[in-house]
């Protein structure tokens, strides 16, 4: 464990967005998974190239920065009556819980680049420990389909092979979105040093 990571509190770090969690089964669940995070999700950047981020997701703790984007991004519109309403409430949490964990193992055992099976990384880290937690095994299938099917159209790896699966449902669609919206190069988000979002 490096200095840069060394008594890390990742629930205070992720701690806004998992306020947004409104049934409290689901909300404590997803706190023991966190726990189960890989240190270096909390101070690298979204990309280890720079280039499919936007700039607020780029430097220390950027990979942090944009997992809060989405999330901010997905309760935003899961508490608009037009969107929201398509979701249960135990729904809209799934969600929460799906996009909080997406990149979760981006670069599977601290490796130097990103892992393009890290969908599928993330969704085993939840898989192995789902009986810590307190979720049914039809929510934690909910929320791994969401996770492994959120890097949408792009399901190649580098050698052309077929990796992931296309999202299909509104739920993988909507998580999809979600991530897509705030990797694109013209958004801008400001945080503040607590890698918080300001409003």
């Amino acid at each position: 464990m490096t200095s840069k990571t060394k008594n890390i509190n990742k629930l205070k770090l992720l701690d806004k967005e998992i306020t947004y969690i409104q049934n409290e089964r689901i909300r404590e669940s997803l706190k023991i998974i966190i726990e189960m995070i890989p240190d270096y999700f909390f101070t690298e950047a979204a990309s280890s190239t720079g280039k499919y981020h936007p700039e607020f997701s780029q430097g220390e703790g950027g990979l942090l920065r944009h997992t809060k984007a989405a999330v901010k991004v997905a309760n935003t519109l899961l508490r608009n009556e037009t969107i929201g309403n398509l979701f249960t409430e135990d729904e809209k949490d799934l969600i929460i819980f799906a996009l909080i964990m997406h990149d979760s193992v981006k670069r599977g055992e601290n490796e130097k680049y990103t892992r393009f099976d890290h969908p599928l990384l993330s969704s085993k880290l939840i898989n192995d420990n789902k009986d810590k937690t307190q979720m049914n095994e039809e929510e934690i299938t909910l929320i791994r389909s969401m996770i492994e099917t959120h890097m949408g159209q792009w399901t190649k790896d580098y050698f052309g092979h077929e990796i992931l699966e296309k999202p299909t449902t509104k739920y993988q669609k909507f998580v999809h979105m979600c991530d897509y919206i705030v990797t694109q190069k013209f958004i801008n988000i400001n945080f503040d040093e607590n890698n918080d979002i300001i409003f």
